[in-house]
């Protein structure tokens, strides 16, 4: 067993080290997706041909570096149900080029991502304030939405499941304090990285001599802040990463850090940016639509700005119910779409058919208006009983008709340029 195995499995077995298991898969059960508004659940797919190309030249083996695929959004994306059933298939066709992009350390109690088992001990995480109609002001935080703040002897454990070894560990953050720095070890040996003055957010990556199956962060002395961490893997495959606040909105996105989310992209390359909002937004009964235009346009162009080779998709808002009242669409009458749900929804098509992005039709293919009623009360439910999360069956289900719309737009796109 190496040295930088031990350290982490001695921090999973301390009571005082929350951890977190990679999640198994649950089978889902065959439900046949709804048709929806997008022709095979996609509009506008020529958006992503540069992804498409992306991952024609790795099927090829012409490709040098995995296909990114970053996806930015709500509960729904902080889980990785739905984002861990796009990553299995996607790794499974194209290969498994590693766990990707990780919000650092663990973020919340329940935390459990696929593929990697995560544990940590002294370091005080800090999560982002979320923003209502009146914004707090910008936060100092990137993409991931919390900061590990590392106080002394604070350690963090990542470990893959096989077939997902490290074979290189990147690190994004910054000082707190003069030069201050994190050691990352893995195989046994130990290397320092230095964040800086505290000013500049800084981004570094550690190639390692070989595949490792498990990688240690300690923070040397106190003052280091992590905003982000990345995992990769193989030098061909598929990457997908998920960073997800719960409760988040399109306005906590619009209060990332410029700077930060700015070093972070230029550090991850994403080929595919997924902007995953819109259910929360929908809840909000005093939600502005000519405001929110203008806020998911702005956070658009940004995306474009700081990460102009990657192509860009919004997921349309989900179909969401809420509680209390009369004549509602459930089975019982009492639960309904709050109203702002349908315009959030409308902005989004309008915006991404303006602007030529791309488009998944989430609502529709969950199976439409109060299709959370439906899948919350079948033999075997899809839906939790608030209506709005999605179950561990349910997810991996609706994150396989998502892998399913994708790739059948690619094997489209691909057939295209041969004829």
């Amino acid at each position: 067993m190496s040295a930088a195995r031990g350290a982490l499995i001695a921090i999973l077995l301390s009571a005082a080290a929350p951890a977190y298991a990679q999640t198994p898969y649950v089978a889902a059960p065959v439900v046949e997706p709804g048709v929806g508004i997008c022709p095979e659940g996609l509009c506008q797919p020529e958006a992503l041909e540069g992804v498409f190309a992306a991952l024609a030249a790795t099927e090829a083996g012409t490709r040098d570096r995995p296909v990114h695929i970053l996806q930015i959004g709500d509960s729904h994306t902080a889980g990785d149900r739905i984002t861990g059933k796009l990553r299995v298939d996607l790794q499974r066709r194209f290969g498994r080029a590693g766990r990707g992009v990780m919000p650092p350390g663990v973020p919340y109690d329940g935390y459990a991502p696929y593929q990697v088992t995560v544990a940590q001990r002294g370091w005080l995480m800090e999560t982002a304030r979320l923003q209502t109609a009146t914004p707090s002001g910008l936060q100092r935080m990137g993409a991931a939405g919390v900061r590990a703040v590392g106080l002394r002897d604070a350690v963090m454990g990542f470990e893959p499941e096989p077939g997902s070894e490290v074979t290189a560990f990147g690190v994004c953050g910054r000082s707190s304090v003069d030069r201050s720095s994190v050691v990352v070890e893995a195989g046994g040996v130990g290397r320092e990285i230095d964040l800086g003055d505290g000013i500049t957010e800084v981004c570094r990556t550690l190639t390692f001599a070989g595949p490792m199956s498990s990688v240690r962060v300690s923070a040397a002395g106190e003052g280091a802040v992590i905003d982000s961490v990345w995992l990769e893997g193989a030098a061909r495959g598929v990457t997908v990463s998920n960073l997800g606040r719960i409760g988040a909105t399109l306005r906590d996105l619009a209060a990332r850090d410029e700077d930060i989310v700015s070093a972070e992209l230029t550090a991850w390359r994403p080929d595919l940016i997924v902007l995953a909002f819109g259910i929360n937004d929908g809840f909000d009964d005093g939600l502005d639509p000519v405001a929110y235009e203008a806020l998911l346009r702005g956070q658009v162009a940004r995306m474009k700005r700081l990460a102009p080779g990657a192509s860009l998709m919004l997921l349309g808002a989900p179909d969401g119910l809420r509680n209390g009242g009369t004549g509602g669409c459930s089975a019982d009458g009492t639960r309904a779409p709050p109203p702002k749900l349908a315009v959030v929804r409308d902005v989004q098509r309008r915006v991404a058919a303006d602007l030529g992005v791309a488009l998944w039709d989430w609502h529709g293919r969950m199976g439409g208006v109060c299709s959370a009623d439906r899948l919350a009360l079948g033999a075997e439910p899809l839906m939790r009983g608030d209506r709005v999360h999605f179950t561990s069956a349910g997810a991996d289900w609706i994150g396989g008709i998502l892998s399913g719309d994708l790739m059948g737009a690619y094997d489209r796109w691909k057939q295209e340029g041969v004829e």
